[in-house]
């Protein structure tokens, strides 16, 4: 009676029902029997399924090493239980027919999670991504911003934060040299208008990506590179779109804003201010041009400038009455205490 009872296998349950064996050579038979073949067909990882809510508890992994072998939870990685205490102080001589994840397995599992990625995260969130940027501010496209968080989510939760990002500053790089393409072949006398429904809806979509990649975000753009998505973003509107049609740009906007009303002045507006907000200076291209639309461009009034203050002030006011636009009923104006 007392062989057989050492030679069963006791199993126990700890708090969260995962159960382990005490005995380590039973441990170590039932390993060598299931994962005898784990470096051609890596059995063990539960990859997640598309569309499954995150955090949604999976299979067991077993992890082995020099220090024992463990339960290792699918989804936190965290240690459920430990298989025996001895096999934990062992020598290395006495753990030797042990099973352990080896360079090759850890580099098949990972390749398996990576392949996943490709074939299921990645197409989902593109496809999204491509939606978002290509819509008009009256378009209303039918987009699952919850299906789209629950995929960022699942990634970065599997370690591919990195990848992810560099996926997604790759696509949005890809659309703007587009974008770019098709400033090139806008006419001069519609330049602008081109610029202006380019950075608006560009912006527009951004105020629907960066919400739903809040994860990355905050636990990799933040957290190890310093810095935000949003800004991210924008700098590559920058650096792919406004930077390569500045130059053109510039005197078109000028020329405009001598010209009132050649271009709408909530165009005018958009166009200077979105300009300012991704580079503050290109303000110095044309001060004047931003000074009209951005406060504190130019430096403090000088009391001694008053006269030229005031003189400028009247040159605008009779450029505006010889191009057409007259002051207004006069007769109504209050008198002056002097007459």
């Amino acid at each position: 009676m007392e062989a057989m009872e050492d030679d069963s296998l006791n199993i126990k349950d700890d708090h969260n029902h995962n159960y382990c064996a005490s005995s380590s050579s039973k441990v170590r038979t039932y390993l060598s029997s299931q994962l005898s073949d784990a470096t051609t067909v890596p059995q063990p990882v539960s990859l997640p399924v598309p569309g499954e809510e995150p955090g949604t508890r999976r299979g067991k992994v077993w992890s082995g090493g020099a220090a024992g072998s463990k339960f290792m939870d699918s989804d936190s990685g965290s240690d459920s239980s430990e298989v025996s205490e001895t096999d934990c102080t062992a020598p290395p001589a006495a753990v030797e027919g042990k099973f352990t994840l080896d360079s090759t397995s850890k580099f098949l599992l990972n390749a398996m999670a990576v392949e996943d990625y490709r074939k299921n995260h990645w197409p989902n969130l593109e496809k999204a991504i491509d939606r978002l940027l290509i819509q008009n501010t009256t378009d209303h496209i039918s987009v699952s911003y919850a299906q789209i968080y629950s995929y960022v989510y699942k990634c970065v939760c599997q370690q591919h934060s990195e990848l992810l990002y560099n996926d997604l500053t790759l696509k949005i790089t890809n659309h703007l040299q587009q974008v770019s393409t098709h400033l090139q072949a806008s006419p001069p006398e519609s330049f602008i208008e081109t610029f202006n429904v380019a950075l608006t809806q560009y912006t527009a979509s951004l105020q629907c990506i960066v919400p739903v990649f809040m994860y990355l975000n905050k636990f990799y753009i933040e957290s190890k590179l310093n810095r935000d998505l949003r800004e991210d973003l924008m700098k590559l509107f920058a650096d792919h779109v406004a930077e390569k049609h500045v130059n053109t740009l510039m005197p078109l906007l000028i020329k405009a804003h001598s010209m009132p009303f050649q271009v709408q002045p909530s165009t005018m507006a958009s166009v200077v201010k979105g300009l300012y907000s991704l580079r503050p200076d290109w303000a110095q291209l044309a001060p004047a041009l931003f000074s009209g639309f951005i406060p504190q461009i130019n430096p403090p009034a000088v009391e001694s400038l008053l006269p030229d203050y005031a003189a400028h002030d009247q040159k605008l006011q009779m450029e505006l009455s010889m191009n057409g636009f007259p002051r207004g009923d006069q007769s109504r104006k209050r008198a002056s205490d002097d007459s």
